[in-house]
């Protein structure tokens, strides 16, 4: 009785885990374009995704970079609003990111840095609240990207997304982000529709004043 009971509860974490995945991905997936068929929008959003020990942005997070400065190269964007955490002095995610599209050819002033984007949702309110913008383009990727466009689109900001997958990742790290990402679609969905907390703000800094 007992194994059985441990088993019908441990499918209904699994299930309750699932289910949120399952809606981010289906509200998602009419909202994906390539880079090359993307509408434009005014500005792209490129989520935070950890640094090397030297400070530098992990390679996961050099390819979000490149794929946004690709969007401004082609002419789909005008900005890149750079978005990550910087609660410490030698972790400054937004720097690293600024610093490594300036050596892809991005110039400085088409850079925006969002120094409080400690989370996607914390990025997504944000970006409205103090930067002003009612839509972008996304960029992040696969497994990030229904996740991060639900939340911007519940938060206010009309949302379309372009995966950033230039490389092939290590299975490891995959297995790692994709199991992250059940208790993450699981949280949003509590924040967007229950919890409605509200992130670090602070004075307007609109984009596009």
């Amino acid at each position: 009785m007992i194994p059985k009971t441990l088993f019908i509860l441990a499918a209904l974490g699994l299930l309750v885990l699932l289910v949120p995945r399952l809606l981010t991905a289906l509200y998602a997936r009419t909202r994906v374009y390539t880079a090359d068929e993307v509408p434009p929008r005014r500005a792209a959003i490129i989520f935070g995704a950890g640094l090397q020990r030297d400070g530098s942005a992990t390679p996961i997070l050099r390819d979000r970079v490149a794929a946004a400065a690709e969007l401004y190269f082609s002419g789909k964007v005008e900005k890149l609003l750079m978005s990550g955490d910087n609660r410490f002095v030698d972790y400054n995610e937004p720097g690293a990111m600024r610093a490594y599209a300036l050596s892809l050819g991005v110039p400085g002033d088409a850079i925006v840095l969002d120094y409080a984007g400690r989370r996607t949702y914390d990025t997504c309110y944000r970006a409205k609240a103090i930067f002003g913008l009612t839509e972008a383009i996304l960029v992040t990727q696969s497994f990030h990207l229904p996740r991060a466009l639900y939340l911007c689109n519940q938060l206010g900001v009309d949302s379309l997304g372009v995966e950033a997958d230039l490389r092939v990742y290590r299975k490891s790290s995959v297995l790692y982000w994709n199991m992250r990402e059940l208790i993450a679609a699981a949280a949003a969905l509590w924040d967007v529709n229950i919890s409605h907390p509200v992130p670090v703000l602070g004075d307007p800094e609109p984009i596009f004043p």
